[in-house]
């Protein structure tokens, strides 16, 4: 989302108060709007991380066997997954202002039927918060979050370990 879409719904507004005669007092922050567009924008930046994070590991690892993979999720805008020795770690918008983590074992192997195994527990909800004014801050657990690499770090360490054979 732009810094600046905020603005162009005001003029938007204006323009229509104009042509209409009729006041909406709600224009300027839609939060449904928002929440989509920050939920999507925050998904992209996680993304980006672990793409780079997951790239080092893979060099530094030096062998083919037990790479890190990233894939996006059908469908969806942002969604994607990690995928290492038939363990995933999926991040998903689950709604605007939610996006759900989950650790998945086991796997679908042709032939035989899916054999996923995933519990609540396994779930983590990264939840969008309001401010004073308006301004939207990410937290887990009730805690906000400051650095998206710190989280990056954790997940990625904990997938590391889960995932290892």
């Amino acid at each position: 989302m732009s810094k600046l879409d905020w603005v162009r719904d005001l003029v938007r507004a204006e323009q229509q108060l104009e042509e209409s005669d009729m006041v909406d007092f709600a224009v300027g922050f839609d939060d449904q709007r928002v929440l989509h567009g920050e939920s999507i924008s925050l998904l992209e930046k996680i993304k980006e991380s672990f793409v780079d994070y997951a790239s080092a590991f893979n060099q530094m690892k030096g062998v083919a066997i037990g790479n890190i993979k990233i894939y996006g999720i059908a469908n969806t805008q942002a969604d994607f997954m990690l995928f290492r020795n038939g363990v995933k770690l999926i991040f998903s918008v689950k709604k605007p202002g939610i996006i759900c983590v989950r650790t998945s074992h086991g796997g679908f192997f042709p032939g035989t039927t899916a054999t996923e195994v995933v519990s609540p527990t396994d779930e983590d909800l990264i939840e969008a918060q309001f401010g004073a004014f308006q301004e939207l801050f990410w937290t887990h657990r009730k805690t906000r979050i400051l650095d998206v690499e710190n989280m990056v770090r954790f997940y990625l360490s904990r997938f590391i370990r889960e995932s290892a054979r």
